[in-house]
């Protein structure tokens, strides 16, 4: 599954780093559709330039649009940013990470919205209601008003990481064969024996635990390969211990 078709869009902003900052945050996680409703701000402002930090593109092609029905013409699903619970239309909220599945399932049908008012005051009532759902960031109640940026850079963040769980598990190397297994723990037995770890009664025990282990791990062929080198060297400092002395020169 590719990254959602995702549509930032931001009303009436009226800081010019906030509009840099998002493009910033955007360019991180891999999402460029970015649309701005009736802007005070202006994304040539030098400062939205400075924080927009290869993100420039991202502002050079934001759309500009007079309303906010018109950003949402083409979209299938629309999700809107408060800070404020309760209320009439405000009632039913969730979180950024328990809507993100929903807004990735959306995704495959066309583009999704997700809409952050002005600074000030946030999504009015009325844009409220043409929100199909509502995220709220869980911040501390006794100041829960985040900086915008900030709260885009939540939402995308969260998103990101739902598309990325989504993602299929990238093949693993298959176990090394049982026979390949089967010599290299005749080499590391007879290795061990040499440096006198195996010996004894307990010799058999001790090597059914370090079968168990090694087993366990489901080795592959290239993790045998060290370990019949592990084996090779242990045996030649094995033999080493027992050359007789060099003669007094």
């Amino acid at each position: 599954m590719s990254l959602p078709s995702l549509r930032v869009i931001l009303i009436r902003t009226e800081v010019a780093g906030n509009l840099g900052a998002t493009a910033r945050i955007m360019r991180n996680l891999g999402f460029s559709d970015l649309c701005l409703v009736a802007p005070e701000a202006d994304p040539a402002d030098p400062r939205a330039r400075q924080l927009s930090t290869h993100g420039e593109s991202i502002l050079d092609n934001a759309r500009i649009m007079p309303t906010l029905p018109d950003a949402l013409a083409d979209c299938v699903l629309v999700v809107g940013t408060s800070a404020r619970t309760g209320g009439p239309v405000r009632r039913s909220v969730s979180t950024p990470r328990h809507l993100a599945p929903g807004i990735l399932s959306a995704s495959a049908s066309g583009p999704v919205a997700l809409v952050f008012g002005p600074e000030p005051t946030g999504l009015t009532n009325d844009e409220v209601s043409r929100c199909h759902h509502l995220l709220h960031i869980p911040a501390d109640p006794t100041y829960p008003a985040l900086n915008l940026a900030q709260s885009v850079a939540i939402c995308l963040y969260e998103l990101r990481v739902a598309w990325l769980e989504s993602q299929p598990s990238p093949a693993t190397e298959p176990p090394a064969p049982f026979a390949m297994q089967e010599r290299m723990f005749e080499q590391l037995r007879a290795a061990l024996e040499e440096i006198h770890y195996l010996y004894g009664p307990s010799a058999d025990a001790l090597m059914h635990g370090l079968r168990h282990l090694l087993g366990r791990a489901r080795p592959t062929a290239m993790e045998v390969d060290l370990l019949f080198g592990l084996a090779r060297q242990l045996r030649w400092i094995a033999g080493q211990a027992k050359r007789p002395p060099a003669p007094d020169a």
